[in-house]
């Protein structure tokens, strides 16, 4: 029996609904209009369902509740990343948290306090390795001073 070949179609209905819509306009402000196309762009009949589901339920039921707002969404998802060891996403939300909007973004200081609550309740080589990470970005966009090589994560 040969499997089906993957097809767009169930994203394309996907795609005109209300929902996807609001998740959209959600995923955008969140993570820029940049990321987004990008991450469009590399959609494809094996990722088209991913990507709609994410965007109604992630960014539509989720991000678009009022209750926490976006600020403190963002310091949940860093935390929550960070206790899963998702280090992609963790720099992903860490870019938009510097990036974003100014009534939800983040300060540096703000990414360096979660990361050391991450160090007690996730463990010091997670915070370790999320520090390497955040000061590299942080060395990259001038906002702090050292070598290129300093605060970078032992592997010992």
């Amino acid at each position: 029996m040969n499997p089906k070949p993957l097809s767009d179609s169930a994203h394309i209905s996907g795609a005109e609904s209300a929902a996807y819509q609001a998740g959209e306009r959600n995923r955008r402000r969140i993570l820029g209009d940049a990321w987004v196309d990008r991450s469009k762009a590399s959609r494809n009949a094996f990722t088209a369902d991913f990507q709609d589901l994410i965007t109604r339920h992630a960014w539509n039921d989720i991000w678009g509740r009022p209750a926490l707002g976006d600020k403190t969404r963002r310091y949940l998802v860093l935390a929550m990343m960070l206790g899963t060891h998702a280090y992609d996403e963790f720099m992903l939300h860490v870019r938009a948290a510097l990036d974003g909007p100014e009534a939800s973004r983040l300060s540096p200081d703000d990414v360096k306090e979660i990361i050391l609550m991450a160090a007690i309740y996730c463990g010091v080589p997670v915070a370790n390795h999320a520090f390497g990470l955040v000061a590299a970005l942080l060395r990259e966009r001038s906002l702090i001073d050292g070598p290129a090589g300093a605060a970078r994560p032992s592997r010992g």
